[in-house]
């Protein structure tokens, strides 16, 4: 195995384990007690945490809940709150079955106030506040959320000037957004700032980096008010009317009139790891922090519970979690509590089933699959961060886990906040990386 490192490895350090699935024993390691950041392989943990705490088949639920259920007229005599559950994918077609409940009991309306309440889960307004603000990876986190917490951004040139639309789109639907703003000015940099206002989300972004026309997804920061006026612009397509949206801060007490439920936890945690998605660990992690009444307080709270969990559950010697994405560089686990934690879990233990196949490939990544091995895993990556861990089969038909994470954090420590949605270097940096995780799993497959 030092042959290939030593050939292969990137800069920076490394901690890499391969171990018996069935016993435990370590096959070979190199750096196998170094704690390093795992990336986006800590969604296994998430996994494993919410499957055991929940169950596989808890479901999220998003309610609207009213102070009476008198109807006069087709009005609701008294106030209407959108409760959120935690749900990480809820989104506007959801939003519009809500309506459908209401229109289904004869509400046209409210005589009351029409309010939101995301107090379900901790609010967070960026899960790492060193990442910049306008990146779609870096949410903000509360527990009612809408479409990744996300609204999609159109443009297209107008002579001198710039259409904009902001829309909370989906497959059925695409209500047009006014509580949230976007204004080109002339600035060089930064393309995009954010600031929030009474209430209104304001972006402002460097006309000269518009171009002809284009679109993209941009953050939400305020998801809770942003689900509220998504529900009320719906509601004129249901001929449901709704006064303006208020925030409250404590859960409202009355009658459940619609629900939406997401699907099965198994097929979010399945989601969630093969796209990577980090609001849906976070809110998956929370939730169950919360269902083992840790009452925390923020996420790295929660993470902290999570990490005590793992510790205690699979005699791993530590673990030390920031968050339940990833996302955050400063969390720490080592290539050999990471195999303990896969050994631990178990070959059949509903984890192995839910990761991405891998497809080797030689040292000019070209596909180089070997004869009956079987490999399944979970990527990770952050700039000059690299890390895959998952199981493996060998044509020998052994079974293997496995945990490669590698990392440069003084080439990390150097780019700006401004470049780290695309930080110099960093992509040859990962490829060299991946070439070696190649490598070292085909080495296994062969040996053993």
């Amino acid at each position: 195995m030092a042959d290939v490192i030593g050939q292969l490895s990137p800069s920076g350090t490394h901690s890499i384990v391969v171990a018996d699935a069935v016993t435990g024993e370590v096959l070979e390691g190199s750096h196998p007690n170094k704690e390093l950041p795992p990336a986006s392989v800590a969604k296994i943990f998430t996994a494993s945490y919410a499957l055991r705490n929940l169950g596989a088949q808890w479901r999220f639920k998003t309610q609207l809940i009213a102070s009476s259920t008198v109807v006069k007229q087709g009005i609701l005599q008294g106030d209407l709150t959108l409760v959120g559950g935690g749900d990480p994918a809820l989104d506007t077609n959801g939003l519009a079955q809500l309506l459908i409940g209401l229109r289904a009991q004869g509400i046209k309306g409210i005589s009351g106030r029409f309010m939101v309440y995301g107090g379900s889960l901790p609010y967070q307004r960026v899960l790492d506040r060193d990442q910049p603000d306008y990146v779609g990876y870096n949410p903000s986190i509360s527990g009612l959320n809408l479409n990744f917490n996300r609204v999609f951004f159109e443009w297209k040139r107008k002579g001198t000037d710039y259409g904009i639309t902001l829309s909370a789109k989906t497959s059925g639907y695409k209500p047009i957004i006014e509580g949230i703003e976007v204004k080109p000015i002339e600035r060089d940099t930064p393309t995009y700032k954010y600031a929030q206002s009474g209430g209104v989300e304001r972006w402002s972004v460097a006309r000269g980096d518009l171009g002809g026309g284009g679109n993209r997804w941009l953050p939400v920061r305020d998801p809770a008010r942003y689900a509220g006026e998504v529900l009320q612009i719906l509601g004129k397509n249901f001929e449901v009317a709704l006064p303006g949206v208020q925030v409250r801060k404590t859960a409202p007490i009355g009658h459940v009139l619609a629900e939406d439920h997401s699907q099965a936890l198994a097929k979010t945690v399945q989601s969630m790891l093969k796209f990577s998605n980090n609001l849906m660990a976070e809110t998956i992690g929370l939730t169950s922090s919360i269902e083992r009444a840790a009452k925390p307080r923020s996420v790295a709270d929660s993470a902290a519970v999570m990490s005590r969990w793992l510790v205690a559950n699979y005699a791993a010697d530590s673990i030390q979690m920031v968050d339940h994405s990833g996302l955050r560089e400063d969390s720490r686990v080592s290539a050999r509590d990471m195999a303990k934690v896969l050994q631990g879990i178990g070959w059949d233990g509903g984890i192995r089933g839910l990761l991405k196949p891998v497809e080797l490939r030689n040292q000019n990544w070209k596909k180089a699959p070997i004869k009956g091995a079987d490999i399944v895993a979970k990527t990770g990556t952050l700039n000059f961060t690299s890390a895959l861990s998952g199981y493996m089969e060998t044509p020998r038909g052994r079974q293997l886990v496995f945990a490669i994470f590698t990392v440069d954090l003084k080439q990390r420590a150097k780019i700006p906040k401004s470049q780290r949605d695309r930080a110099p270097g960093a992509p040859g940096w990962a490829r060299r990386s991946r070439i070696m995780q190649h490598q070292l799993l085909a080495r296994w497959a062969r040996m053993y």
